[in-house]
This record gives C-alpha cells, structure tokens and sequence, in this order.
C-alpha cells in the first residue's frame, strides 16, 4: 500500500520490503490520491497539478504511463473488476481509459460538465459518471452515451 510521507512516495509490497520512489522530486507536485488494480501489480498516482503516472514494482519502479494535463485535475479515478482498465475523470469534463500495459483506449471531452467521480460496473461493462450538480451520467465501456439519471434518491423499500 501506498504511503505519502513530505514529498515522497514509499511503497511497500507484500515480500516485507519497500521502495521508495522520489517522484515528487522530479518537478512533480504533490501526490493527491493513489490506487492499486486488482491484482496489486501496477498503481496509478495522481498529482496536484493533474499529472498521472501508472507504474508497478516489480524489483524496481517502472512509470508504463505517463499523462499530463496541465488544464485541470484529476477529480476521481477507477480500475475496472479484473485490474486491467482504469478509468481518470478530470474536473473539466475530460475522460481518459487506459489499459493495465500503459495504452490509451480511448478519450472523451465531456464539455459543459464538471466531473466529480467515477465508477465501473462489476462486469466492467458499464461506467457511471458522478457530476458536481448531482447528476450520473452513464456510458459504455467504449464511450458511447447510455443514459443521463438527474439527482437520483433514495427510496424507502417497502416490507
């Protein structure tokens, strides 16, 4: 798992030893959030100025994938069930799936909306879009628009 301690980041994995990786030092700015995929082998850091680095330890750090935007921040992030697809939303509307290998499946500009997370279905098939007003919006996993829900609620089951 993943710890931020000043401007480094350590990681320490199962084995009982740990790297540590000075990737603020490289003119980076502070980590904001981290996640591991599935499996545990690659993690995705995301900075403050919406820079994006998946990599993995694998006896040593390898950065696969490295993504800079520097017009606005990463809001949420999500690997699918299986680890192998992630999914970034950044506040502007911009939406970027990768794969685990470090490619670019495919890139959205959702205009007009301010993203504020996302989420894959379990079958990985399906991925909602949380927006600051309240709103979900959902796609498939290639892109294509499904559904707008406005403020959803909750109900009361009955029984």
């Amino acid at each position: 798992f993943p710890v931020r301690i000043g401007f480094s980041v350590f990681l320490f994995v199962k084995t009982g030893s740990w790297y540590e990786e000075m990737i603020n030092d490289r003119n980076r700015s502070v980590a904001r959030s981290m996640s591991w995929n599935a499996d545990g082998r690659k993690i995705c850091i995301v900075y403050e100025d919406g820079a994006v680095i998946v990599g993995s330890v694998d006896g040593s750090w390898y950065e696969e994938m490295i993504n800079n935007r520097n017009k606005s921040v990463v809001r949420s992030m999500s690997w699918n069930a299986d680890g192998q697809k992630i999914c970034i939303v950044y506040e502007d509307g911009a939406v970027i799936v990768g794969s685990v290998d470090g490619n670019r499946i495919w890139g959205k500009d959702l205009k007009g909306i301010q993203l504020c997370h996302v989420a894959w279905s379990a079958d990985s098939k399906i991925l909602l879009f949380g927006m600051a007003n309240g709103e979900i919006h959902i796609y498939d996993n290639q892109g294509n628009f499904i559904l707008e829900r406005t403020r959803p609620q909750c109900i009361e089951a009955e029984g």
